[in-house]
């Protein structure tokens, strides 16, 4: 079971088929469902129509590989009202069960502020707390220096060979955090 997880300034809320179809469906239903306004910008980048569907699939499909993925919202001391900034989540590699592939987006405006780095760093015990996962797989793209820092700030080590199944698309760089 995937839980909700609270951090300083954020909280990490599970998607559910609900939420997954609220997100493709209907804003303001979203925006009930989190309690929480939706930018006018939402969805972040990469996070389009065919990859809500494919979400909602794999959320649907339990007997599938491991799933699961947060939506971000920002519900920092001080600041006015709850905010939906970004989310992110796993998927078990396909030729390895021990290891799942880590994702995450935040809007443009939330970025450079600390926020993925947060919830990527309280995603990681939630993730090792899985039987059986030893190993965190993220890939981005050499250009993408703020999703660099976020992965080196949060322990994960570069490496030049993708791990089996991570599916790191051409171009891509790959990090990977072990077990501790």
């Amino acid at each position: 079971m995937t839980s909700l997880l609270r951090t300083g300034r954020l909280e990490l809320i599970p998607a559910t088929t609900e939420i997954l179809s609220a997100d493709l469906n209907n804003k303001n239903e979203l925006a009930r469902l989190l309690n929480a306004g939706i930018p006018s910008a939402w969805p972040p980048p990469l996070m389009d129509e065919g990859v809500i569907r494919e979400f909602l699939r794999m959320c649907a499909d339990t007997a599938g590989p491991v799933f699961s993925t947060w939506y971000w919202v920002r519900n920092e001391p001080g600041m006015e009202g709850r905010t939906l900034i970004g989310n992110g989540g796993i998927l078990q590699s396909e030729n390895d069960p021990s290891s799942v592939v880590l994702g995450y987006s935040v809007l443009d405006e939330f970025r450079n502020q600390g926020y993925a780095t947060e919830a990527v760093r309280s995603l990681i015990p939630e993730i090792f707390s899985r039987p059986g996962i030893c190993t965190i797989i993220a890939t981005t793209y050499p250009d993408l220096t703020a999703s660099i820092r976020v992965l080196e700030k949060t322990g994960f080590v570069k490496t030049d060979r993708a791990p089996a199944g991570a599916g790191a698309e051409e171009g891509t760089l790959c990090y990977v955090l072990e077990r501790p």
